[in-house]
């Protein structure tokens, strides 16, 4: 870290944090940019504003007991990190995943600041969940463990104060559980304490799409400003949740064609472009695995345990979980033609392999940019609980495409007034923590 005021506080987080490997990961990425800042910015140091930002306002952790279908009692750790409201009330998912820990939770939300503040719209960061597995697990199964998990989490949530919304292991479904529960204790119908809601009590009609979307966006900017676009590309898309899918979809529409997804168990390739709906259906309706898709699709292929990066494409779009994606892989992905990397989930590239990419000058959309759509349009949804209203798929989407042209743009002009001009890393960092720093600085010590 080549900035010795950052490295110092660098050193001080990891031994204050000890064992949380991805907050610490999330933090460093950060600081290894936002030197130039400092050096421009004397006041920031001054005021102790790294230091601040670095160390969540709150952090919530608690039991979880809930009963399973066979009447055994299991007890889960909820958590939620309230780490910085200096923009507006919290924002950022819950995550159900057996990895779950305080040093995720932590990462995430720490991403989740600079993310929202890119969005340009009024809401803080913050990031929970649980080490839950919603697995194998049953409808009602599911919906005691929600109510269990709201009945302590509903203490520090409210539409003016900390607004969670879904993210792995969290979509629809939780999310109408986590809510009634939360109607049911509190007697009050505030819709807006909740986004990625079903349209039908609040919800914004593009929420679903929205990462997926946005990422697609994104990468399109990202392409615009080298004079390419996806016409004739060929994409690669690790994952097949929600993010993968409607990044997949959406890249169709603007013209490019996605030859590969992939879960947990290996990848399917599709030469003539895959079958959103097929995937749809294998893994929104059926929640199956992957390989069901070449049962139903002549000509494709699944190799189990593959590495997805190892499939030509010009594009690639790593849409499944942190650090999936290697310094070995992206020397691949590079030297088979890639041209342009956006992030579709939080931190998929390992540090090495961002570095890789940025050395190589390939158009890399680090994830608090490029999958900031999905919290964009959480953003829009509260909006709309607040006003009463309902919009249209079309003119959310509309809004939607129009913040993430921005975000492109905020991030690429401000990575060339610091000097890194095409770097989106910097420019993301840069633009995300200034706009928290001067609000900071507004706020007084506090």
């Amino acid at each position: 870290m080549p900035h010795a005021r950052l490295e110092a506080v660098y050193n001080d987080i990891v031994q204050r944090n000890r064992g949380e490997t991805e907050f610490h990961q999330a933090v460093q990425e950060v600081l290894e940019s936002i030197g130039p800042a400092l050096d421009k910015h004397p006041e920031y140091a001054e005021h102790k504003i790294v230091e601040r930002i670095c160390e969540p306002e709150r952090m919530v952790t608690f039991r979880v007991p809930w009963e399973d279908d066979h009447g055994e009692v299991h007890v889960n750790r909820g958590f939620r990190v309230e780490f910085n409201s200096a923009l507006g009330p919290y924002k950022g998912g819950l995550r159900f995943h057996p990895s779950v820990y305080q040093g995720i939770v932590k990462f995430l939300g720490f991403e989740q600041i600079f993310k929202n503040a890119l969005t340009g719209l009024p809401i803080g960061g913050g990031k929970g969940g649980a080490d839950f597995d919603p697995k194998g697990r049953s409808d009602r199964e599911i919906m005691r463990f929600c109510q269990s998990f709201m009945t302590e989490l509903h203490r520090h949530i409210g539409e003016h104060t900390d607004v969670p919304a879904g993210d792995i292991g969290v979509g629809g479904r939780e999310i109408g559980y986590l809510f009634g529960q939360y109607k049911r204790i509190t007697n009050r119908y505030e819709t807006g304490v909740l986004t990625g809601k079903h349209h039908s009590f609040g919800g914004a009609k593009v929420r679903t799409e929205a990462t997926g979307y946005g990422c697609a966006y994104f990468v399109r900017e990202m392409l615009a400003a080298r004079g390419e676009s996806f016409e004739g590309k060929q994409v690669v898309v690790s994952g097949s949740g929600n993010v993968a899918t409607y990044g997949m979809e959406k890249v169709h529409q603007l013209g490019g064609t996605v030859v590969a997804c992939s879960d947990s168990t290996g990848y399917v390739y599709d030469e003539n472009g895959i079958d959103v709906g097929l995937v749809k259906q294998i893994k929104e309706v059926e929640r199956g695995r992957i390989s069901a898709y070449t049962d139903r699709r002549p000509g494709s292929k699944f190799e189990e345990g593959g590495v997805i990066w190892e499939v030509p494409c010009q594009v690639a779009m790593p849409s499944a979980t942190q650090n999936e994606l290697t310094a070995q892989d992206a020397a691949t992905l590079i030297a088979n033609g890639c041209m342009a990397v956006g992030e579709g989930a939080n931190m998929p590239a390992t540090p090495e392999a961002v570095r890789v990419f940025r050395e190589a000058g390939i158009a890399f959309g680090p994830g608090k940019a490029a999958n900031a759509g999905g919290v964009a349009t959480s953003a829009l949804e509260m909006q709309q609980n607040a006003s009463r209203d309902t919009w249209s798929f079309e003119r959310t989407e509309r809004r939607l495409e129009t913040i993430m042209k921005d975000l492109h743009d905020r991030c690429y002009a401000t990575a060339e007034e610091y000097g890194a001009p095409g770097d989106y890393v910097a420019g993301a960092n840069i633009a995300g923590f200034t706009a928290v720093a001067d609000t900071m600085l507004r706020l007084g010590l506090v």
